[in-house]
């Protein structure tokens, strides 16, 4: 036998089979979700912010909901919000849909060239927001435009930036939807994903060396999990006890593969927490109040000096993964409308009207509102252009801010630019 040939099969042993993860439903295929199991709104422990880490690890495979069918806010995550502030985030979650459709609308009449909605996760960025102080540091992905939105960023700014027009602030470097305001904590989105979790626990370890006050919040999808930088993220977060709140959002799908590839029929990307020591929470991502309440609490800990939480927000992405993609080619058509958690904003509306602080008349005004404001803002926006205008101002500015000091045959090309030009 040579040293190339195979060895033989042992006659009496099964022959090795590869597992590839498949998901539960394909085009074609009428979604089931009964199998799913929701735990009950209210039902999992609210650990104390100053526990040990291993006390919330079996919360990295229950589910912390706080609305349950009635409507109501139940069970000890109840954050127990004012009407007003139940109401700041509905209108700010109202306006992210609204501006995801203004937008994906510019897309399609080829106004810009890529834009990437995120309909039915609009309760986590916002919630999230809203429970976290001001002056906080996000490193987002780019389906969190609702910290934006939820911070009062103008609308027309990010339109701007859509657009790459005069007024992008970024001067047209930066992809549609890669939106960056140093002012606003909105890190720089980046196109290499996973690259979010290790900035967010480089900046936090700088906070605590310099006995700042101020955390952070990494984001990342599912998908990301799988990559390297998870892990690094993890370790630095766990070995430092650094100030971070690392969010994944597992919306199920990254692009057009489902989370099984990143590792979620072995275990909840949460339980994730309990290899690397530090707290873990699973959270419904279309409950509002769940979301405000899992991420208070994992704030409180790190500004405590409490150490790191990785939070897992189970949320479902309604639409295709951006402009580019058509889900209609991987999964069924209607599994959106079959999730079993619902729509973020209904249950929101809904609790608010079982509170008696809101009806259908002052919803439909809202949306009105909302409706004429980002109108209003894309009207503004477009009077100093689309994408497809651009490109031929100040051709110069693409050479600037790359080099201290312009090299010979950088300067020939910025020239030889400018010569064709003129």
């Amino acid at each position: 036998m040579s040293d190339k040939d195979p060895a033989p099969l042992k006659p009496n042993r099964p022959k090795l089979a590869l597992h590839v993860p498949e998901p539960p439903f394909r085009p074609g295929d009428k979604p089931d979700f009964s199998k799913m199991k929701v735990p009950a709104a209210g039902s999992a422990p609210r650990p104390d912010v100053s526990a040990a880490a291993s006390e919330t690890h079996p919360l990295t495979t229950a589910l912390v909901r706080v609305l349950d069918e009635d409507n109501r806010a139940v069970g000890p995550w109840d954050p127990k919000l004012d009407p007003e502030t139940l109401r700041k985030m509905l209108r700010d979650m109202v306006t992210v849909r609204v501006f995801d459709d203004r937008m994906y609308r510019s897309q399609r009449q080829g106004k810009t060239s890529f834009y990437m909605k995120c309909t039915g996760e609009e309760a986590i960025a916002v919630a999230a927001q809203n429970a976290l102080d001001r002056e906080d540091m996000h490193f987002p992905t780019y389906r969190q435009q609702g910290l934006l939105v939820a911070r009062d960023y103008p609308l027309v700014d990010m339109m701007n930036q859509i657009y790459s027009n005069k007024g992008d602030k970024l001067q047209g470097r930066q992809l549609p939807i890669m939106y960056s305001d140093k002012a606003y904590g909105f890190f720089s989105i980046s196109g290499n994903l996973g690259t979010q979790f290790p900035q967010a626990v480089g900046w936090a370890m700088a906070a605590a060396i310099k006995g700042d006050s101020r955390i952070c919040m990494g984001w990342i999808g599912d998908g990301a999990t799988a990559e390297g930088d998870f892990h690094s993220a993890m370790t630095f977060a766990a070995v430092y006890n650094a100030p971070v709140i690392l969010a994944t959002v597992n919306n199920q799908w990254a692009i057009s593969s489902f989370s099984g590839i990143a590792g979620a029929e072995r275990a909840t990307f949460a339980q994730r927490a309990v290899g690397y020591g530090i707290a873990g929470l699973r959270v419904d991502g279309n409950d509002a109040l769940a979301v405000y309440a899992a991420v208070r609490w994992a704030s409180e800990r790190a500004r405590t000096n409490q150490g790191p939480t990785l939070i897992e927000f189970f949320t479902y992405r309604a639409e295709g993964h951006s402009t580019s993609d058509d889900p209609s080619g991987y999964r069924p058509t209607d599994e959106a409308k079959a999730w079993p958690l619902g729509d973020p904003i209904e249950r929101l509306k809904a609790h608010l009207i079982q509170l008696g602080e809101w009806d259908d008349e002052r919803h439909d005004e809202l949306t009105k509102e909302a409706d004429a404001k980002v109108r209003a803002a894309q009207k503004e926006s477009e009077k100093l252009g689309i994408l497809p205008q651009q490109g031929k101002d100040n051709i110069g500015s693409m050479f600037e801010d790359v080099y201290a000091e312009v090299p010979w045959h950088i300067a020939e090309q910025r020239e030889q630019a400018l010569d064709e030009n003129r």
